[in-house]
């Protein structure tokens, strides 16, 4: 790391540390006997982030195989068996050459022309994507790989890439050799007026833009409010359920007309407890009730199969099972769920949403 950052990094720590303290001696005297300093267990929980220099990189390992393994459990069903995502998410994989390896810049981001800007294609530091990973995925339950898994599912995304070999095994003795064959290392540019901007050598040492402040003086009190254009509602599925689990933010229902987000009206069936086994199970991180998100809705499930004879066993089957090419080229992988709580999702698709 440049002495610069090592400069940047200490100072941003100790003034970190210094605004917590200060904070917390604001705190006790405002408000005495309530809260407390972080233990440092506490803080270590929390300070999970990995350095461009792999310092705060976890011990642990996980080979290609064990990562495509989880690959096919967790995260094909967003992003595709090979990284080639689906239409509502970007592709992961694609747009680099072995060449680029070498070179360690991918060629086809000269290219104006060339139809995709993959995640590998502008990947430029292992850290990045071994952090993500850790942090932020599977979609419906962040932070729930352990470190092995991390290391596997990295190391299987980096197979996709051509980057490390079907036999390799990624930990984090080996890691910086692996950040030395990235298409991209050297793709990451700092001679810019974005941060960290003055002082670095090449930088024009100006902010990329010129405004004054407007939200000084406002005759009104200001409210802020979030709309969809009628234009846009619905556009990637029905916002409304497409959110994690954690969190508080609560997407529009964009199957409805234009209502600002604290009237969205909630979906009909949401009280029902075969829709919060659904929500437990992990099953609306890819299905909406009224709507598509990575696959059908639940009510066009229905639609389709509620009628059969035999729409309850078949259903609890295909959700046990999995499958492929009903409803495009994205697929189902067999999920792990019960028999009993199979039957209770096959009947609850088969006759709530009987049209």
């Amino acid at each position: 790391m440049s002495s610069w950052v090592e400069r940047f990094a200490r100072a941003g720590a100790c003034a970190a540390l210094a605004s917590i303290a200060l904070g917390a001696a604001a705190s006790a005297d405002r408000y005495p006997g309530i809260g407390r300093p972080a233990t440092p267990k506490e803080i270590a929980a929390w300070d999970i982030d990995v350095r461009p220099d792999f310092k705060g990189l976890p011990a642990g390992s996980g080979s290609v195989a064990q990562g495509q393994k989880i690959w096919e459990a967790q995260c094909a069903s967003c992003h595709g068996v090979f990284g080639e995502s689906n239409e509502v998410f970007a592709p992961l994989i694609g747009g680099t050459t072995a060449e680029d390896i070498k070179t360690g810049r991918v060629r086809h981001l000269a290219e104006p022309a060339y139809p995709q800007r993959t995640m590998m294609m502008k990947l430029a530091q292992v850290s990045t994507l071994w952090d993500y990973i850790r942090r932020a995925m599977p979609w419906n339950a962040p932070k729930s790989l352990s470190v092995d898994e991390v290391y596997a599912v990295t190391a299987y995304v980096l197979n996709l890439g051509g980057v490390v070999a079907d036999d390799f095994t990624l930990d984090e003795r080996n890691i910086a050799a692996v950040q030395a064959r990235l298409p991209n290392r050297h793709g990451l540019a700092t001679n810019h007026a974005m941060w960290p901007g003055r002082g670095l050598a090449g930088a024009a040492g100006r902010p990329d833009v010129s405004a004054t402040a407007c939200v000084v003086n406002c005759p009104v009190e200001p409210r802020v409010a979030s709309l969809l254009p009628e234009h846009a509602r619905d556009a990637h599925g029905n916002l409304a359920q497409q959110n994690r689990g954690v969190g508080p933010q609560r997407g529009a229902d964009t199957s409805r007309p234009g209502t600002p987000l604290a009237a969205a009206p909630a979906p009909a069936a949401v009280a029902t407890g075969a829709l919060a086994l659904a929500q437990k199970l992990s099953c609306t991180a890819c299905h909406g009730v009224d709507s598509k998100i990575v696959g059908p809705a639940f009510r066009d499930i229905a639609g389709r199969y509620g009628n059969r004879g035999d729409a309850v066993a078949y259903l609890a089957q295909k959700i046990q099972q999995g499958g492929a090419g009903a409803w495009g080229a994205v697929p189902m992988p067999p999920q792990a769920v019960s028999a009993d709580d199979a039957q209770v999702l096959g009947r609850w698709l088969a006759e709530e949403f009987k049209r």
